[in-house]
């Protein structure tokens, strides 16, 4: 899988340039977006409250922008999570990121889960959904039932972690996740992605898309490894 990535242009279109931390300002959502443009990164993903703001300072541009929802619990109400993503899509987002309902996917509930995720994809309105299933938090068969009833639910990915819980991606989890999901479903690798040599570990066991904060060092770190190879 490595050597498909022949560009810098190539690894940077996997990457949701990602900045979720409370305390951002606006300031800093503008160095985010000017990163993402320089680098030619496939997407932004910030906070709803940040989503109006990004989408302008990208609008002339290709990058796209995705809001979380549901975060970074997913243990609040199906209805508190539907009118975070339609507030998302009114102020411009093109991508969803929600947090599944963990505590009652243990519970074996998969109804509810399965209720609560076709309701979400239907509030975001054609909009790709990303589900996130916290998997430091998840036992194997539970991240298989979560990976299934995110397919079942009309989402387009499943998404490692969301980098506030234990642990992050790992190479055996997306590869869980890619062997559950099928060839053509998305997997999004998030949490703790702060190298290039991690980031191509996880391209090559099945992800499609790299959540980091570390975009611009990944792209930069397989720029140098491209020279000394060369």
């Amino acid at each position: 899988m490595h050597k498909q990535i022949l560009t810098p242009g190539q690894l940077a279109s996997y990457i949701d340039h990602t900045l979720l931390n409370a305390a951002a300002t606006a300031g800093d959502i503008e160095q985010l977006c000017a990163q993402a443009r320089q680098h030619g990164f496939w997407g932004v993903c910030v906070n709803g409250c940040r989503v109006e703001l990004a989408c302008h300072l990208l609008d002339d541009s290709d990058v796209k922008v995705s809001c979380v929802a549901g975060f970074p619990l997913g243990a609040m109400s199906g209805d508190a999570k539907r009118i975070e993503i339609e507030s998302a899509i009114d102020d411009g987002a093109h991508e969803i990121d929600v947090v599944i309902n963990i505590g009652r996917l243990k519970d074996g509930d998969d109804k509810y889960v399965l209720r609560e995720l076709r309701d979400l994809v239907e509030a975001a309105d054609e909009r790709p959904v990303k589900v996130i299933l916290e998997t430091g938090l998840l036992t194997r068969e539970e991240k298989i039932r979560a990976c299934r009833l995110a397919v079942e639910g009309g989402a387009r990915f499943v998404k490692t972690s969301t980098g506030f819980g234990p642990g992050g991606a790992t190479v055996e989890d997306v590869q869980l996740m890619r062997e559950t999901v099928g060839p053509d479903f998305g997997v999004k690798a998030s949490g703790g992605i702060r190298d290039t040599q991690a980031a191509l570990l996880l391209i090559a066991a099945g992800a499609t898309r790299l959540g980091t904060s570390a975009g611009a060092s990944i792209v930069k770190g397989f720029v140098e490894n491209q020279a000394q190879a060369g």
